[in-house]
């Protein structure tokens, strides 16, 4: 069963780029489960039978996730050991957890992974320097795929990129990538709206999306883990607003409404477009490139996208300005945001 629902080596190369990744522990999960997954019979046949790429939809992370959340909470003692030492019998304890959770786990694999990273606030942090630096006016943010509106609180964050610093320096969640390459230049980023759109997105304010959030975040990192629970603690005191709606749909309606006269707007998204349909990937795109036709100097628009590159080695951070269409590479990133290999354009 384990070649018939890994044909495709889905579990194998997620497992090898989270060690590359930096997480071991990760890794060896995904191996003992890929071992293991006849256990779940019930998971084991939805993932055999699975309706679309299963690369694509991160099938092995929602696995991943639904063991991490299993071990946090307590219901198999031999997995929460697991998790807790971060070291032991990965066979046993994951063998025995997929046998006596297959409903739970087969159910979790629903909806995708929700890992809303705020890492990625330092890398959208850096492209909205750069384009206030051209731009010089305050911004619109729209955020596409927004999950839990965590990195719609960016300017909330403190930033250290490569020794410039920027937003909040006494927020309790300070963002400092390793930083390669040049430093940035500096600029003044202001914020007068932020506003997001998911099509399942999470409310923080409840326990259920919490845990979500949680048990994507990989175990052996800690320090995201930390970063996360102070995210939601800033998420609590300042909810994000986040529409309920298709990516397409959604980003036509915001950019057909009127742009105020001296206010840039700035579409953002962060490890997005995988999950997106190619017809919904493709009319995102005509939408905004329409909508840059359309700006002039007073009414700019900026295009901010994180996302993986082919090869899924990296994800690579690039910004696109209107009036012009001038589009720049601005750096190569770590999934995560742990480093940020800048290049400016």
């Amino acid at each position: 069963m384990a070649d018939s629902i890994d044909d495709g080596g889905e579990f194998a190369r997620q497992a090898a780029m989270a060690r590359d990744m930096g997480s071991p522990f990760v890794a060896q999960v995904l191996e003992a489960a890929r071992r293991h997954i006849a256990m779940a019979p019930r998971t084991a046949a939805r993932i055999a039978a699975w309706p679309g790429d299963r690369m694509a939809d991160a099938v092995a992370l929602r696995v991943n996730g639904a063991l991490h959340a299993l071990a946090r909470r307590g219901v198999t003692p031999a997995l929460t050991a697991l998790y807790r030492e971060l070291a032991g019998d990965f066979d046993a304890a994951i063998g025995e957890a997929l046998a006596q959770q297959d409903a739970m786990i087969a159910e979790w694999l629903n909806g995708p992974p929700q890992t809303n990273e705020v890492g990625r606030s330092a890398a959208i942090w850096a492209a909205l320097m750069t384009a206030a630096r051209d731009m010089d006016l305050p911004f619109e943010l729209l955020e596409l795929g927004s999950s839990a509106g965590l990195n719609l609180n960016l300017m909330r964050y403190g930033y250290d990129l490569g020794g410039v610093r920027g937003g909040d320096p006494a927020s309790p969640v300070q963002l400092r990538p390793q930083w390669r390459g040049p430093s940035p230049q500096s600029a003044e980023v202001r914020i007068l709206a932020a506003r997001g759109a998911d099509l399942d997105p999470l409310d923080i304010r409840e326990a259920q999306a919490r845990e979500r959030l949680t048990a994507f975040v990989w175990a052996d990192d800690r320090q995201r883990a930390a970063r996360l629970a102070a995210a939601i603690a800033i998420a609590e005191a300042h909810p994000p607003r986040i529409d309920r709606a298709d990516a397409a749909d959604w980003i036509e309606a915001r950019l057909a409404e009127p742009q105020a006269e001296g206010v840039a707007r700035a579409v953002f998204h962060s490890i997005v477009m995988q999950y997106l349909p190619m017809e919904r990937r493709e009319r995102v795109r005509a939408t905004i490139e329409a909508a840059g036709a359309r700006a002039t100097a007073q009414r700019p628009l900026a295009w901010i996208a994180f996302e993986w590159d082919k090869a899924r080695d990296c994800a690579g951070l690039t910004l696109t300005r209107w009036p012009g269409g001038i589009a720049r590479r601005l750096a190569d990133c770590q999934a995560h945001g742990a480093w940020i290999d800048w290049q400016g354009g």
